[in-house]
C-alpha cells in the first residue's frame, strides 16, 4: 500500500547510490547476497535471544541493500536471474523472521507457524498473479521497475518491513503482532484473487 507512495522519494536517492556501488565494479547479485546475509544476521540474533534493538541494525541495512540492489542492476544490466536471485532472497528473508522468534521462545511457536503460512499463501497469490500478468503482457511500475510484475496490495514490502521493526522493538508482543499481521496478508490475498478474477476470468 504504501510502496507506490515512497517510490518518489527514495527512487532518486537509491539510483544515485547504485551507480556508485556499480561505478566501483559492485554487481547487483552481490548486494542482494550481502542482503540476505544481514537478514539472517538480524534472524539469528533475535534467535539468540538478543535483545531485538540489536538484531534491527543489520536488518535495516540488509533492507536497504534490498533496494540498492535493483539500483545497481539499472546501472550495470538487468538480468532474469538477478530478478530470480532478488525474489528468492525476499522470501527467504522473510521466512527466517518469524522462525527466529518462534526459536526464540517456544510460546511463539504457534504464532510464528499462522503467520508463516499466511506469507505463504500471499506469496503463491503474488507469485501466480505475476505469472498469469506476464502472459497477458500486463506490465506496471507503480511500485517501480522490477523483474516481474508486482501486484498492489494492502500488504507490501514498506508495511512488512515495519511489521519487523515492530517486532525487534516489542518482541514480548509477538503473538498478538503476528496473529494480527497473518490475518491482514489473508485479506490481501483475498484482494488480490478477486481482482484476478475481473483480470483474468
Amino acid at each position: 500500500m504504501l510502496d507506490a507512495k515512497l517510490r518518489p522519494w527514495i527512487d532518486g536517492p537509491l539510483n544515485r547510490a547504485g551507480r556508485m556501488l556499480a561505478d566501483h565494479g559492485i554487481h547487483a547479485q552481490e548486494v542482494t547476497l550481502f542482503g540476505l546475509f544481514m537478514g539472517l544476521i538480524a534472524a539469528g540474533m533475535l534467535a539468540a535471544g538478543l535483545p531485538g534493538v540489536l538484531a534491527l541494525v543489520p536488518l535495516l541495512i540488509g533492507r536497504l541493500a534490498d533496494g540498492l540492489d535493483g539500483a545497481v542492476a539499472r546501472a550495470t544490466e538487468k538480468t532474469d536471474f538477478g530478478g530470480l536471485l532478488d525474489i528468492l532472497c525476499d522470501f527467504i528473508f522473510y521466512a527466517a523472521i518469524p522462525l527466529a522468534f518462534a526459536l526464540r521462545d517456544p510460546g511463539n511457536a504457534l504464532a510464528a507457524a499462522f503467520l508463516l503460512a499466511a506469507f505463504y499463501i500471499n506469496g503463491a497469490s503474488f507469485l501466480g498473479f505475476a505469472i498469469m500478468a506476464e502472459k497477458r503482457g500486463i506490465e506496471t511500475q507503480a511500485q517501480g521497475e522490477k523483474s516481474l510484475y508486482y501486484s498492489a496490495g494492502l500488504l507490501e514490502g514498506t508495511e512488512t518491513i515495519l511489521f519487523f521493526v515492530l517486532l525487534c522493538l516489542w518482541p514480548g508482543a509477538f503473538v498478538p503482532l503476528a496473529v494480527i499481521f497473518g490475518l491482514l496478508c489473508l485479506f490481501t490475498t483475498g484482494a488480490r484473487m478477486m481482482l484476478a478474477r475481473r483480470l483474468f476470468g
